[in-house]
């Protein structure tokens, strides 16, 4: 397979394998009208297998979607064909608009204007929290 090096844009990588579709829909890259490239199951020395996401564009993306749903990715951007600066992504301590709160009885549920609000609450286990409700978000 051969995918053409990107001039100006961001490549994701080192994801875990298996989730680069899940950042990619959170994300909205299908939205987008440029070039993006998901490669699943790599192979990796690092991981074994690893999901790359190359963006064909300088756009704004979201940290926080990346390191809720892959703590360990890293984020390239490349201007001008070159690497311009590597970023190691961790979780963030909050979500906001990201995903949403599964309780029916949360008040989120039915104040529509309201911001779907997460914490993190245990970092090993990576598990987040409604702010309202306390109910822990889906994986």
């Amino acid at each position: 397979m051969n995918v053409d090096s990107i001039m100006n844009g961001i490549v994701i990588d080192h994801i875990a394998a298996g989730c680069g579709m899940k950042l990619y829909m959170l994300l909205g890259l299908d939205s987008l009208d440029v070039s993006v490239a998901l490669m699943r199951n790599v192979t990796s020395r690092k991981m074994g297998k690893k999901d790359i996401i190359k963006i064909d564009a300088d756009i704004p993306v979201n940290f926080d979607v990346i390191g809720y749903v892959d703590p360990g990715a890293t984020v390239n951007i490349i201007k001008n064909g070159e690497l311009s600066e590597k970023l190691t992504i961790g979780m963030p301590e909050r979500l906001t608009n990201v995903i949403k709160c599964k309780n029916p009885r949360c008040i989120t549920t039915t104040e529509q204007e309201l911001d779907q609000v997460f914490r993190l609450s245990d970092r090993e286990r990576q598990e987040y929290r409604c702010i309202y409700c306390d109910t822990k978000a889906a994986k």
